[in-house]
């Protein structure tokens, strides 16, 4: 079952593109070098996203999705990769990694520092600050696995 709640407009769906492109790389590849993140446990899980432009006004969308986010995420950074986007070498902290991204994709440039912290293999949360342009978002994905498929 997937469901998103969606109310955005054209400027703002703009930054959402970039933005997504980001929480895509806010994930495993870019931090492989370093540490690799823990597997998450597939199931059904529950995103969170509340994205804030420069203005302070907040856009949120909830998805669900029967998933393994861990192999979500190797597939879109790997696509992600392959579209032209560079990332910096991760660094780990605790259960926290932190890098940096920067992409040019269908001619949106964007630039991005995300912090991912994981809880556990069934909750984890992603920080992103993203620029395009002028243009500055703010982010955090909160997600969690709520039960079996």
């Amino acid at each position: 079952m997937l469901t998103q709640r969606r109310h955005f407009s054209r400027a703002t769906r703009r930054l959402v593109i970039a933005s997504a492109m980001t929480v895509g790389l806010a994930t495993l590849g870019s931090v492989s070098g370093a540490q690799e993140l823990p597997n998450f446990r597939r199931g059904m899980w529950e995103f969170n996203r509340t994205i804030g432009d420069a203005s302070g006004k907040m856009q949120t969308m909830t998805t669900k999705k029967c998933t393994n986010p861990t192999d979500d995420m190797r597939k879109q950074n790997d696509m992600l990769t392959k579209a032209g986007c560079k990332f910096s070498a991760g660094t780990r902290s605790g259960s926290s990694y932190s890098f940096t991204s920067q992409c040019n994709i269908q001619g949106i440039a964007a630039q991005s520092t995300s912090v991912i912290s994981v809880d556990s293999d069934t909750a984890y949360k992603v920080n992103v600050e993203s620029q395009q342009g002028e243009a500055k978002t703010k982010e955090l994905l909160v997600a969690r696995r709520i039960g079996d498929c």
